[in-house]
């Protein structure tokens, strides 16, 4: 589709020259009209309150009107919200209290809309994550926090925990804390298995450093939980191993993507089967992935990549390593796409990636038609760059 000039900017280069960018029209997409066919959540992040007076490295401010406002923009593109995750910088600025108190305020917002539903993390990162803990201590910490999201009237979703990646000896430790969890939830969970790549505190997960290992692991736990388990996502960036898995899944027992870099072919899937999805790159891209979404439950194969195509190199160049500072990036399209008024983050994460990487996202973004308002962001950008004594 082509798309007119319509403003230029100059963007900072990687060998130290400022070049000229030439801002395209955005993409026009529509809302759903209808349900999709993949089930399709949101991780969202959360807005920083740039205007309290807390040590932003030592207390969390959050901007609970803006949060809950992006959480309403996620849901009126049909997708459901993840809660209380990796995308809102849980374990990296986001303690257990405050992800208990959003968990509430955007499970009891999510009743007063139509259709708006919300699935949250439970974890046990009140935990010291890098101290070893006894396995009835990390199974007490993950039922504390899972009966908290139940009274709040919340779905879970079962987080990884750096305490019993610390804590256990062998795979049979994982076996018995997953056991005992899934066997007193109330509703069927949703687990996820964050690689590595995105925490290095998970590293050699279910008791095995080779992931296909840990994989047969997991898949022993699904097996005897599957009732309890509405389905799995696992966070490894390789298409080739959720596939694998996927194939291996008790019967019932859904695959979420969390693959970043790869999730369009994924989520269209083959003759054996598809991911739906929980993604991050949901957050920022919610607007082409909707309408992706859209034309896919109609069976319209090649609109589906036409439209969602182009945000996969700005998903990739999100997610690059080091992969645990994509939110940085995520904050930053809300930030140009007018969501809040500031990029300010919780624990000035912020500051986690260079005004390279962040000119590059403006570029891939405008290549992927969502820069919604150009002029707008344009504005935005000058005055990062400004910042950044550019």
């Amino acid at each position: 589709m082509k798309r007119d000039r319509i403003l230029t900017l100059k963007l900072p280069a990687s060998d130290g020259r400022m070049e000229e960018f030439a801002i395209h029209e955005p993409r026009h997409f529509s809302k759903p009209e209808k349900p999709f066919n993949r089930k399709a959540l949101a991780a969202a992040h959360i807005v920083a309150d740039p205007r309290s007076a807390k040590d932003p490295w030592l207390e969390i401010a959050i901007d609970w009107e803006a949060t809950l406002a992006y959480r309403r923009h996620l849901w009126s593109w049909g997708f459901g919200v993840a809660e209380a995750m990796d995308t809102a910088q849980r374990g990296m600025g986001l303690d257990w209290p405050a992800s208990l108190l959003l968990i509430e305020k955007s499970v009891a917002e999510a009743k007063s809309i139509p259709g708006a539903s919300v699935a949250s993390g439970a974890g046990t990162d009140h935990l010291a994550g890098n101290e070893k803990h006894s396995l009835e201590k990390i199974i007490g910490a993950y039922e504390a926090q899972c009966a908290a999201i139940e009274r709040a009237g919340g779905r879970i979703i079962l987080m990884a925990s750096r305490a019993l990646a610390a804590s256990a000896k062998a795979p049979p430790d994982y076996a018995k804390v997953y056991d005992r969890i899934l066997g007193q939830v109330k509703e069927p969970v949703i687990i996820h298995w964050l690689g590595e790549m995105f925490d290095p505190a998970l590293e050699g997960y279910w008791g095995k450093k080779d992931h296909d290992e840990a994989m047969n692991v997991c898949l022993d736990v699904l097996s005897r939980n599957a009732s309890r388990v509405d389905g799995i996502k696992i966070s490894l960036l390789d298409k080739d191993k959720e596939i694998a898995m996927r194939r291996r899944l008790p019967k019932g027992v859904r695959m979420y993507t969390g693959d970043d870099f790869n999730f369009a072919e994924l989520i269209e899937g083959d003759a054996q089967g598809y991911s739906d999805a929980l993604l991050g790159i949901f957050d920022a891209i919610a607007p082409a992935a909707s309408q992706a979404l859209g034309y896919l439950s109609s069976n319209e194969n090649q609109n589906f990549h036409e439209v969602l195509g182009p945000s996969v190199p700005l998903s990739r160049h999100i997610f690059k390593a080091p992969t645990r500072f994509y939110k940085t990036g995520v904050v930053f399209m809300a930030w140009l796409n007018g969501h809040q008024d500031h990029f300010v983050m919780v624990g000035g994460q912020q500051s986690a990636r260079s005004i390279l990487h962040l000119a590059e996202i403006f570029r891939l973004a405008d290549a992927a038609g969502l820069l919604t308002d150009p002029g707008l962001a344009c504005a935005r950008m000058k005055q990062l760059l400004a910042v950044h004594g550019i």
